[in-house]
């Protein structure tokens, strides 16, 4: 690990701590809908809070944990995850909130209520600067690599569950070290694979999936078009938001695009997906156009995502909606080829 990041790491962790001291309960919130870096970063969260000032931690978020290999992790690891609109965040002495900042829209904290603590690896919002505490480190490929950091720094081993459920954290949101990684992840992810149980983490990559998903690829890839360099697919009205960046991954696997951009309908909201695979892209600008004034967007150069609030509920609005992003992406991209073709003919 660079000494750099090292120093940078002791005086940040100085003054989280000073935020933390004193109180006896923590509140993590996490984003709406988890992937295996945002939970294995509360998990960290949670135990360097223990460590370091006695503090009790629970977990929350608004929506679901859909992939099956990410509900296999939760299963893994034993989380009690809470539902955040059932919570009353003035209950606790202090919030928490990590792999997702105030105001992005991919977490259901009231924006009236500032977290005490922010650590994120996405570009930094204004309103986190509000925050008590925050280490925001958009160079970083995963939030995990900066609560290892943490964890190394307090002089705390992860045990094996929680080394296993970092490792797995860092893996996904980099897809293997292959996308957006930096060296301290690289360093991160050596250091602990050693630590973690290999086996577990073989069983969550390759965990039993549903029917419906069967269902829902068998959707994506009837819908999908292809617009010269991007390909574009829709899934409607969806139970489980996870599958919309799992498509978006699973399109821009086409040999002849290196743009994928997939969205769905949930919770009032088109969710918007984007990946890319050139390497001077920006898909997080991308996402934040097509979120257009009325949405929010976001992410990193190779993928990104994007909510959008919908006028109304009915099959006509969301096909307009979900139009109107497509129309917004093609044109940010500068697509000449509007009306496009069939992936699958």
């Amino acid at each position: 690990m660079p000494l750099k990041e090292k120093t940078e790491t002791a005086g940040k962790l100085e003054r989280m701590k000073a935020v933390l001291a004193g109180h006896k309960n923590l509140l993590i919130v996490l984003q709406d809908f988890p992937d295996p870096d945002a939970i294995a970063a509360a998990c960290a969260m949670k135990e360097l809070a223990r460590v370091t000032c006695s503090l009790q931690s629970s977990m929350a978020c608004s929506g679901v944990v859909g992939r099956a290999e990410n509900r296999a992790l939760v299963r893994y690891l034993g989380l009690n995850l809470l539902k955040l609109d059932e919570q009353d965040p003035d209950a606790y002495d202090l919030v928490a909130m990590v792999d997702t900042q105030p105001g992005t829209g991919n977490n259901s904290l009231p924006l009236n209520h500032m977290p005490d603590v922010v650590i994120d690896h996405h570009p930094i919002r204004s309103t986190t600067r509000r925050a008590p505490f925050f280490d925001i480190r958009s160079r970083y490929g995963s939030t995990s690599t900066i609560m290892y950091e943490y964890l190394v720094e307090e002089g705390i081993t992860p045990e094996i569950p929680l080394a296993t459920s970092l490792v797995y954290g860092i893996r996904s949101d980099t897809n293997d070290l292959g996308r957006d990684a930096t060296q301290a992840d690289i360093d991160a992810f050596l250091a602990l694979y050693p630590v973690s149980n290999k086996r577990k983490l073989g069983r969550i990559e390759t965990e039993r999936l549903p029917r419906e998903y069967f269902a829902i690829l068998d959707l994506a890839l009837r819908n999908a078009r292809c617009y010269g360099r991007c390909v574009v697919s829709r899934l409607e009205e969806i139970e489980n938001p996870d599958m919309i960046g799992e498509v978006a991954d699973l399109l821009l696997r086409d040999e002849e695009s290196t743009w994928a951009m997939c969205c769905g309908a949930h919770g009032g909201k088109l969710l918007v997906s984007i990946r890319t695979s050139e390497p001077d892209a920006n898909a997080g600008m991308v996402a934040r156009r097509v979120a257009g004034r009325g949405g929010t967007g976001g992410g990193h150069s190779a993928m990104a995502g994007a909510q959008i609030p919908l006028s109304g509920s009915t099959a006509t609005e969301l096909t307009a909606a979900e139009k109107k992003a497509t129309n917004r992406f093609l044109k940010i991209l500068r697509v000449i080829d509007t009306r496009g073709t069939k992936l699958i003919r």
